[in-house]
């Protein structure tokens, strides 16, 4: 459905120092840092998806979305919970209620949320059933 998702940041080293990190928790390789237009990018690709991190293109400070979140499947609730602590302990902020099951109409799924350095709303999920 995407061909990319892109977010902006206002420490690009800082953002690729979390990302590596917090990515590499479900399988992705360090981000490969560009520059494009004069702007600091960094992109990671993993399971055929893309994401990059890059300095706003309007020169104004990166902002976040109200009400935006974005989402990252793991393979296990254990990888979800390990997504959620290694974003905290790397300066996020663990956010909603606390990683755990919930019933929703997509089924049940652990789910884990942190505000990124950024602000950026990010969510592991693991979905433990398929939504009857």
């Amino acid at each position: 459905m995407f061909s990319h998702i892109m977010i902006g940041s206002n420490d690009i080293e800082r953002a690729q120092r979390f990302y590596d990190e917090v990515l590499g928790v479900i399988g992705a390789s360090a981000g490969k840092r560009y520059e494009h237009d004069g702007l600091q990018r960094v992109a990671y690709r993993h399971g055929g998806n893309v994401f990059v991190v890059t300095e706003p293109i309007n020169g104004e400070p990166a902002t976040v979305g109200n009400g935006d979140t974005l989402g990252f499947i793991c393979s296990s609730q254990e990888q979800a919970q390990r997504f959620h602590d290694t974003s905290v302990a790397l300066g996020a902020t663990s956010v909603e209620d606390e990683p755990g099951v919930r019933q929703t109409p997509m089924g049940e799924l652990f789910l884990a949320y942190v505000r990124d350095p950024d602000g950026h709303k990010l969510c592991a999920m693991y979905p433990l059933e398929p939504a009857a």
